[in-house]
């Protein structure tokens, strides 16, 4: 575009792509439509990858784990109103996961607010509740500073989410090719990089001494360790000491889950007997049982190392450490080495963890060895592990959600790199597979990703598979079918009354629903599968190929426990 002096000019929508391209986004997410399709055109045109979804809710998921998996920002672009809110789901999830995330909305004109324009909403006041900062461009001047400084904000300190709300008129402002230049560099200027906090030498004494002078000491690692990209220093740790181990959900792989120290098959035994307990980037919530009795000894001394100081403050630990996971566990590494000590295998804790696990994996892998058909959650589970465990390295990333699927997939499924696997997180989030998928496969091309899901959890985003056929994405999604929310119809004798009694249950869906064929709309592969070695040959035969593809897996309705591991909570 050019005006009366020849001199080209800028429009919002240009130099919000322009803006994200110099602060090094490389990928975003959405459903485009009014006022933003031109905006996600221009950013394409500038380099920048952009995954169209169905649903916003989905695509919000992808930016939310993006950001995990890459430590960058994940980027959502919706339209305003409805879109704006859909999108919340993802915001949301990257709030309460600590995963840097922003959503970028379209809103109506400026001087039609108030009086009913379309999509009207006071989006600055929704996103709120959700978001670390949030910002307004009301002018296009406005533009690339507040693209910096959402992008800044959403990976400082402890990660979460930010919005940017740009308004229609806005995006059809217009400024000179030399004054757009002018602004992207005093945005790019004004960068700010937030140093984090450093841990005292003092502090660093100690947490070792600590960890010295245990009878029973423990490590405990999240997803936040995970995000710090602390495994090499966590690893280096494990091994200087000989402590055991005991990762979260997504922590696991941080530390392989075949070492020897691991103690996730002995968890109980682990936090109920630990007297000092060092937990790097996972928060004492109720994945961990608040840290407290009985699930863990009344007396253990926590020592609590996490990026956010309000997180410290707010679970009062023995000591806290605020700062990077792996610039303080370096720091912890190069205290022990100068002085070092080691629990060793023969040493009593050390034995009876590993004797416990044992029994434990002992006891699993006689039910595992089990070929079940029709088909409990245990035996196709057997399969897949299998079928992961042979890919070797680059081992694929593994999604998982669904309240049997998942519970049974966490103590079967082995993970032994980092950050390969994605599942319902801090909320117990369901509906996140697609979007996950998505992002795991747009952010390590060419990498296999496998979704083992419940048909309750996928049901959720399913129409994303026509987005894994159209982007032709690695995927292969596993739907363990047993006929609805924990297996069909489980209610009481004295439940089945009233009115609606004949209705389907409410945890019920149709019974051997198709799944497999919905994929084959799209052109991807469908494998409908109900024995041991249909299961397995779908596994060769989709893994080998790299394609989108849908394996339905037969359950037995019966085979699974209502709310999974939780029915304390229902």
């Amino acid at each position: 575009m050019e005006s009366k002096n020849s001199e080209t000019t800028v429009d919002g929508n240009l130099l919000v792509a322009r803006s994200l391209v110099l602060a090094g986004v490389e990928c975003m997410f959405g459903v485009v439509g009014i006022p933003v399709t031109s905006l996600a055109n221009r950013a394409v045109a500038l380099g920048i990858r952009f995954i169209a979804f169905r649903n916003e809710q989905s695509a919000g998921y992808a930016a939310s784990a993006y950001g995990y998996l890459t430590g960058k920002p994940g980027i959502l672009l919706t339209v305003s109103g409805p879109g704006c809110v859909h999108g919340l789901a993802g915001l949301s999830n990257a709030a309460t996961n600590a995963w840097p995330m922003v959503m970028i909305s379209g809103s109506c004109d400026q001087k039609d607010f108030g009086r009913g324009d379309f999509q009207e909403l006071d989006q600055i006041s929704v996103v709120k509740p959700f978001v670390k900062c949030s910002a307004k461009a009301t002018d296009i001047s406005k533009i690339p500073n507040h693209v910096f400084e959402v992008l800044s904000s959403a990976a400082s300190g402890r990660p979460g989410g930010c919005y940017l709300d740009i308004p229609s008129d806005v995006l059809h402002q217009t400024v000179s090719e030399s004054e757009a230049v002018n602004l992207l560099a005093a945005a790019e200027n004004s960068r700010n990089q937030e140093a984090s906090e450093t841990v005292g030498n003092l502090e660093i004494e100690k947490a070792v001494s600590l960890l010295r002078h245990a009878e029973r000491p423990l490590i405990v690692f999240g997803k936040g360790a995970a995000f710090a990209r602390a495994e090499n220093a966590l690893k280096k740790l494990v091994e200087l000491t000989g402590i055991p181990f005991l990762p979260t959900p997504m922590g696991k792989g941080l530390v392989s889950d075949t070492h020897e120290l691991a103690a996730t098959a002995s968890r109980s035994l682990a936090i109920g007997r630990c007297d000092v307990a060092l937990v790097i980037g996972a928060r004492l919530n109720w994945l961990l049982h608040f840290g407290e009795s009985p699930k863990w000894s009344k007396d253990v001394k926590f020592i609590l190392l996490d990026i956010s100081k309000e997180e410290i403050e707010l679970r009062k630990p023995y000591l806290g450490l605020v700062g990077d996971a792996r610039k303080v566990l370096d720091s912890m590494n190069k205290e022990i080495k100068d002085d070092p000590f080691c629990l060793g295998s023969s040493h009593p804790w050390v034995e009876a963890i590993s004797k416990k696990a044992k029994e434990n994996v002992s006891r699993m892998e006689l039910q595992l060895a089990k070929d079940v058909v029709p088909f409990n959650f245990l035996t196709p589970m057997r399969i897949i592990r299998d079928a992961i465990s042979a890919e070797g390295s680059p081992a694929p990333i593994l999604v998982s959600e669904g309240a049997n699927t998942m519970d049974v997939g966490r103590a079967v499924l082995v993970q032994t790199e980092p950050r390969t696997r994605l599942d319902a997180g801090t909320w117990g989030t369901m509906g996140v597979g697609m979007g996950y998928c998505i992002a795991a496969a747009v952010a390590s091309p060419g990498r296999l990703v496998v979704a083992v899901e419940g048909d309750s959890g996928f049901g959720f985003s399913a129409m994303e598979v026509e987005t894994l056929v159209r982007y032709d994405l690695p995927v292969v999604v596993i739907v363990f079918n047993n006929g609805g929310v924990y297996g069909g119809d489980r209610r009481n004798p004295e439940e089945i009354t009233g009115p609606y009694k004949d209705d389907p249950a409410p945890t019920s869906f149709v019974p051997g629903a198709a799944y497999h064929i919905l994929i084959e709309a799209f052109g991807g592969k469908g494998y409908l599968v109900e024995t041991p070695e249909e299961l397995k040959s779908a596994l060769a035969e989709s893994f080998s190929a790299r394609k989108p593809a849908v394996i339905n897996v037969t359950i037995d309705p019966y085979a699974g426990a209502e709310s999974g591991r939780m029915q304390h909570k229902n």
